[in-house]
């Protein structure tokens, strides 16, 4: 006789369960720990009666030998129970059969519902997190940005899991901030942002998601910037440089200038000669870094990388302490 072991997501709507689950908790009788499990009305409202009972592993194991037990486990799992359970049926001369039976699976980005439910608390219930503002984030989010772009650059790609977290709260934290707001007010939630950008999505790829035929990258990249022009008109934006975002880092700034200006045939003499002295030389030099197929960005970064090295390298060279 086996003692089966149900498990649920509590990312999942409570009463959806898997047939097998169902089945098993219908074939014998029903345990649980957990008095507040969510499952319990849907349950009573299958005619399924459900023991709320004090866990004790080596009954549970006994009866799963005599006759067919169903334990619905806790949300979390109840892992300390199952292990304690295993353990108690090692020490029987006929022990039961165990079986685990899932009566609800995390789909992909389900944990995204545990951040989410994170933030929002934090909002209620810390300190620090009820005052924030958008204004007083800015600099947090710049830096997450930052340090995030320093991992992929030193292929740090286990320190990257946890940066993209960090900017990932980020946006759930910007998000929870502007659910506080009337939609009149500009106020949305996370879903909203999440709508729109599968919305933006799905509509500059209409290769995929709907019958453009493309024969490559080139003609993937035209049918994204006739389309990225047609929602700036619908806008209202009259410039082709509008929205370009003039606070970001001056290289990668007159790179998007230039770049954006060029896809919509603005005249290159218009790109020459532009300010003066230094700046007008360091405008030039995007220029023919762009030419040469090379990002001024992510070179002067990789210079004031191999400037750190050389200067370490030095530091300890000459046994000096580093600040």
């Amino acid at each position: 006789m086996p003692l089966l072991v149900v498990t649920t997501s509590p990312r999942v709507a409570p009463g959806l369960l898997s047939g097998r689950a169902w089945a098993a908790l219908g074939s014998g009788r029903v345990l649980t720990g957990s008095g507040d499990h969510p499952l319990l009305p849907y349950l009573a409202e299958e005619d399924i009666p459900v023991e709320v009972v004090t866990p004790d592993p080596a009954a549970l194991a006994r009866e799963g030998r005599d006759g067919t037990v169903v334990w619905l486990a806790a949300q979390d799992g109840d892992e300390q129970l199952m292990r304690a359970i295993g353990h108690a049926a090692l020490g029987m001369d006929d022990p039961p059969v165990i079986e685990l039976v899932p009566g609800s699976y995390d789909l992909p980005g389900a944990r995204l519902l545990d951040l989410v439910a994170v933030m929002d608390r934090l909002r209620r219930s810390c300190p620090w997190d009820a005052e924030q503002t958008h204004e007083s984030l800015l600099p947090y989010l710049l830096e997450e940005s930052y340090e995030v772009m320093e991992t992929i650059e030193d292929g740090d790609h286990a320190a990257l899991r946890e940066e993209l977290g960090d900017l990932l709260l980020q946006v759930v934290f910007h998000a929870r901030l502007a659910q506080e707001r009337s939609s009149e007010d500009g106020g949305f939630d996370v879903d909203d942002v999440a709508a729109g950008i599968v919305d933006k999505l799905v509509r500059r790829h209409p290769h995929v998601f709907a019958d453009t035929v493309v024969e490559g990258a080139e003609d993937v990249s035209a049918n994204w910037d006739a389309i990225k022009a047609a929602e700036r008109a619908a806008k209202g934006w009259e410039s082709v440089l509008d929205g370009v975002p003039m606070g970001q880092p001056a290289l990668s700034l007159v790179s998007g200038l230039q770049s954006r200006a060029e896809r919509s045939g603005v005249p290159d003499s218009l790109g020459r000669a532009v300010g003066q002295g230094i700046g007008r030389e360091l405008f030039d030099l995007v220029r023919r870094a762009r030419a040469a197929g090379i990002d001024p960005e992510a070179e002067l970064r990789a210079a004031a990388r191999a400037y750190r090295d050389r200067v370490h390298a030095w530091e300890r060279s000459e046994g000096r302490p580093q600040q």
